[in-house]
């Protein structure tokens, strides 16, 4: 994940840019490669949103360069492409064209949905009968009849009985903060809360409180204070079912009583857990014994439902017909495509069956055995067993040495860097679908571990340990 800005807040407030210098860096005599080595394995995009220039393209260019530098040496693992379907086994290719075939641990099809037969003959079925277009707003005439029949079926599913369409997961994560909250109201968020969520807030209000991660005491001081001093404008508790970073998960049934006792609006971002996780796919909200007792529910459906798209649940049709019209990223931007709302319909379904508990089923076998495996490794694991599968690496340097060497061996996996998360703290997000086996699992760890062993053996130019 290249470029976030969901810890600015802390990041830069502490300190820990490091200023790209547009000077040609100089040469070691006889070879470019150690200056450039060393160009390329340091820095962050955050150095690139913050240096002023009366250029507006400046830094445009300036990280095209820098981008460019790391991809000549294999060591910019981002927007790379599929070639393939994203089955457990697949092709990428980078930016340069160049093409990485291997055991896939980069994609987001958390049930393997995106090729299951019933859902390409609802999508092939779907454009048949309306064609391929996204006909407008849902503010306007853009709805079709088959997206008020999902709405109603995740409804039925979130035990929450008004739901409203969002183009995509971060437009609903977006849209249901900028929507609700206006300037003098309050955000009280979780420091690692989502991109689309943090910046909903600050769109919203200068008032956003970050409390540190999970951290239930934090949240109840904040709430305490904030209405001691401002008893008249509202408050919203934003967390999420499952962080995506490090794969861990809040005490939902403490946020929400916490959000009742100080009448504030406790908001749950389930992309990551929703259909993937728990009985029935009812992710944390219901293996916490929460489901139908949160006060709105935000999700997406590019994890676990082969679509984009996302949602907001809620038990008020006032909330749902206000953000229609007052979240801007419902009102100013087409709906769901019918070809999206069939597959996801579709997905849902599967998701809510028999096969959908054996899939689920699949999925923890090849979590809990890829998290086994890298653990008998000696490599730290973060969180608890989810389609996520954290593996933290340090230093930004080693890791992108070690993501190049993973790809020369046959292995893809996203690589996370600062300012996504702290700095030092980079890591690999391993993410499992249901049609990745035990055995791919233990050969992913067997690659990675050996990967990571050659690029300590093995310094570059340039480089000290």
């Amino acid at each position: 994940m290249p470029i976030s800005r969901s810890h600015c807040c802390t990041t830069i407030a502490a300190g820990c840019i490091t200023m790209f210098l547009e000077e040609a860096v100089t040469p070691v005599e006889g070879s470019t490669l150690p200056s450039d080595l060393d160009l390329a394995l340091s820095g962050c995009t955050t150095d690139y949103l913050v240096k002023g220039s009366p250029d507006l393209l400046s830094k445009a260019k300036a990280f095209e360069r820098w981008v460019a530098t790391r991809l000549d040496l294999g060591l910019f693992p981002f927007a790379r492409s599929l070639q393939a379907p994203p089955a457990a086994h697949t092709t990428l290719r980078e930016l340069d064209g160049r093409e990485l075939e291997g055991l896939n641990f980069s994609s987001q099809d958390y049930l393997s949905l995106s090729s299951h037969p019933s859902v390409l003959a609802a999508a092939q079925e779907t454009m048949n009968r309306f064609g391929v277009h996204s006909a407008g707003s849902s503010a306007l005439a853009g709805n079709v009849g088959e997206g008020v029949a999902l709405e109603q079926a995740l409804a039925e599913f979130l035990a929450m009985p008004h739901v409203l369409l969002f183009p995509t997961g971060w437009a609903a994560g977006f849209g249901v903060i900028r929507g609700l909250v206006r300037p003098d109201d309050h955000v009280v968020m979780d420091v690692l809360a989502h991109n689309c969520l943090q910046e909903g807030a600050r769109a919203a209000t200068r008032h956003v409180h970050l409390h540190r991660h999970l951290d239930v005491d934090h949240v109840r001081r904040l709430l305490a204070r904030i209405r001691r001093q401002d008893p008249h404008n509202g408050i919203m508790l934003v967390t999420e079912g499952c962080f995506s970073m490090d794969a861990d998960t809040p005490d939902l049934a403490a946020l929400q009583t916490l959000a009742h006792q100080y009448k504030a609006l406790l908001v749950v971002d389930v992309a990551h857990d929703l259909g993937s996780l728990g009985q029935g796919g009812q992710g944390q909200i219901g293996l916490q014994g929460m489901h139908g007792h949160i006060d709105v529910v935000v999700g997406a459906f590019s994890k676990t439902f082969a679509s984009n798209g996302g949602f907001v649940a809620g038990r008020s049709r006032a909330l749902k017909e206000y953000l229609r019209y007052y979240a801007p990223t419902a009102t100013f931007s087409n709906a769901l495509s019918p070809l999206q709302i069939a597959v996801v319909h579709q997905s849902l379904k599967i998701v809510r069956s028999v096969e959908g508990e054996w899939r689920r089923e699949q999925l923890m076998q090849a979590v809990q055995a890829l998290r086994q495996a890298l653990t008998q490794h000696g490599l730290t694991v973060l969180g608890q067993p989810s389609p996520i599968v954290p593996v933290l690496l340090g230093e930004e340097r080693w890791a992108r040495l070690a993501v190049r060497e993973m790809g020369q061996r046959q292995l893809l996996a996203n690589l996370v860097e600062f300012p996504a998360v702290p700095r030092h703290s980079a890591r690999l997000r391993m993410q499992v679908m249901s049609n990745h086996t035990p055995e791919q699992a233990q050969q992913a760890a067997d690659i990675l571990a050996a990967a990571l062993e050659t690029v300590r053996l093995k310094p570059q130019a340039g480089q000290t340990p």
